[in-house]
């Protein structure tokens, strides 16, 4: 399935998982290093792939969030979205991603904010899109 280009996000890294990466624009800039708990150094003051993964989906997510709150009439801008993001082994060999998505907001009804997050997930968000069935994304809701 193809997309209309919007917009293209442009990023070079050097050096891998201990190396650097930038975005041609500047606007981010990041020192890598495999943590300790995967072998690597655990430089302090890196950042790791999954990091910035993460932080990009919860952004994202929270976007497509609001955006379908106001399809219902509703606001959800002030919903946090927390993305975990692991990485390890897999079964056929490699390694492999899992993502958990916590979305909270007690300003709107447990189901409410459900039934939000759910459509955000199956039909807007493109990292949902990008993920599924290649990573198993796990989503829980915390409203009011």
């Amino acid at each position: 399935m193809g997309i209309k280009p919007l917009f293209t996000a442009v990023a070079t890294a050097v050096g891998g998982r201990n190396g650097h990466t930038e975005a041609e624009d500047h606007s981010v800039k990041a020192d890598l290093s495999v943590p300790k708990a995967m072998g690597g150094p655990g430089r302090p003051n890196t950042t790791t792939p999954e990091h910035l993964f993460a932080a990009g989906y919860a952004a994202c997510f929270g976007g497509a969030l609001d955006f379908v709150a106001v399809q219902h009439k509703r606001n959800a801008k002030n919903a946090s979205v927390t993305c975990r993001v692991s990485i390890g082994p897999r079964d056929g060999g490699g390694f492999g991603l899992a993502v958990a998505l916590h979305v909270r907001d007690t300003s709107l009804p447990q189901a409410e904010l459900a039934d939000y997050a759910r459509e955000a997930h199956e039909k807007v968000c493109p990292y949902s899109h990008a993920t599924r069935g290649n990573v198993q994304v796990d989503l829980t809701v915390e409203g009011g």
